[in-house]
């Protein structure tokens, strides 16, 4: 039976270049999606830059351009570095669109409608010397957990705890490097507290690989015990970003409208596509329909035929299993058919490290080594279906593809 999916890869960030880190779930996908297409499926493969926040903001303002001067160019950089390494997007949009725009406030006013909202005065950090609120990133302290220093305020990279700013030890702003002080503002959240009947349900449901529903279950537990707090979706301006609808100088947090941006990429590519159908340019056997592919079961438009897959990395994972499906759920709108998630990249063992010399960029690969190909092939014979993490141990890979794809092929 043919069948229709739509597929993404996490949406890279658009403050940096594209390395051999992120190359293992942009190439583990294109794979996936060759692979679908070669037994005849119907396939969208679609993705996007992200590109709101604080990062992008300051980097736009040390460099002396607008942020989406800066947006533009870092696009035109990662798309020439995916059609290089031959990751074949059906749409490779931006989450700064229009489609975007109106689909974030779309869904934020369905959560609303939904009871999903609330208005919360809190104590957040702000910078005295930039006078601005600081986002958690720009927060770093000591880990309240496992005290590994120089964390972000959102989450610790070595123990994976999640928290609020105000929890880390010693906090200092990654700005100005200023000690923050705590000043009051009202904030807009998503009750995610409430939905973890429904987030339980549909961890186990298959959806996600074994590991990944048992570390959800950290958060959400099997008898009752809830650890999941209310999301904190807005943030203060200065923030480059949607505006909540009716909430002026209030921003949706970069994380509310990200993975939107899958389903605006998608309605992107419908659009375009539906326009060639409309000027006789494709057949009228190519029109695409939006809802079929995200309208939730009972809603009007849904279509039980189509299928929804997200490729991401593990660090992402609390977001696409627990705020993105909840979000989907309440604001009508399609859950996930799977999320795989992936392991990190190491380097000889260890970390990506630019002092050590192993952080290594698309383009540097590309410019020393040329063929695309022989890491395609190394990534595909290491990875697997597991949350693992993937090493690139440089005089394997050279021993491998002398070995397997000058030797034998």
């Amino acid at each position: 039976m043919t069948r229709k999916l739509l597929v993404t890869s996490a949406l890279p960030y658009a403050n940096g270049s594209i390395h051999l880190g992120h190359l293992v779930e942009y190439i583990q996908t294109d794979i996936w999606v060759r692979f679908q297409k070669m037994q005849g499926h119907t396939v969208h493969y679609v993705c996007a830059d992200d590109t709101h926040g604080t990062p992008i903001m300051l980097r736009a303002e040390k460099e002396g351009i607008t942020p989406e001067a800066l947006i533009a160019k870092v696009h035109v950089e990662h798309s020439q570095d995916f059609a290089d390494f031959l990751v074949q997007f059906d749409n490779y949009y931006s989450t700064n669109s229009e489609e975007n725009r109106q689909l974030s406030g779309n869904i934020y006013r369905a959560l609303k409608a939904n009871g999903k909202i609330a208005n919360k005065t809190i104590e957040q950090y702000f910078d005295p010397v930039k006078s601005m609120f600081l986002p958690d990133r720009f927060i770093k302290g000591e880990c309240p957990k496992c005290h590994t220093k120089d964390q972000y305020g959102d989450n610790c990279e070595s123990c994976g705890a999640t928290y609020s700013p105000t929890d880390l030890i010693n906090p200092y702003s990654a700005v100005s490097g200023a000690t923050p002080v705590r000043k009051e503002t009202e904030h807009y959240f998503f009750k995610l507290s409430e939905c973890v009947d429904f987030l339980r349900d549909w961890t186990r449901s298959g959806s996600l690989q074994a590991e990944a529903a048992n570390k959800m279950n950290e958060w959400l537990g099997e008898t009752g015990e809830n650890k999941l707090s209310d999301w904190d979706i807005s943030r203060d301006a200065p923030y480059f970003g949607f505006e909540i609808p009716d909430a002026p100088g209030k921003y949706f947090y970069v994380w509310l409208d990200a993975p939107i941006g899958y389903m605006a990429s998608f309605k992107n590519m419908v659009t375009t596509i539906n326009a060639k159908v409309d000027a006789g340019d494709l057949p009228i056997s190519e029109r695409l329909d939006f809802d079929k592919y995200w309208k939730k079961e009972g809603n009007e438009g849904f279509n039980p035929s189509t299928e929804l897959y997200h490729f991401i990395g593990k660090d992402i994972l609390y977001f696409h299993a627990l705020f993105w499906p909840a979000t989907l759920e309440y604001s009508g709108h399609r859950k996930p058919t799977q999320v795989f998630a992936h392991g990190f990249l190491t380097v000889n063992g260890e970390k990506m490290s630019k002092s050590r010399g192993t952080f290594i960029t698309a383009r540097s690969y590309l410019d020393h080594v040329k063929n695309p190909e022989y890491l395609r092939y190394y990534y595909a014979a290491k990875l697997n279906g597991s949350m693992e993490d993937v090493d690139l141990n440089l005089e394997d890979f050279v021993a491998r593809v002398n070995s397997d794809l000058v030797g034998k092929y």
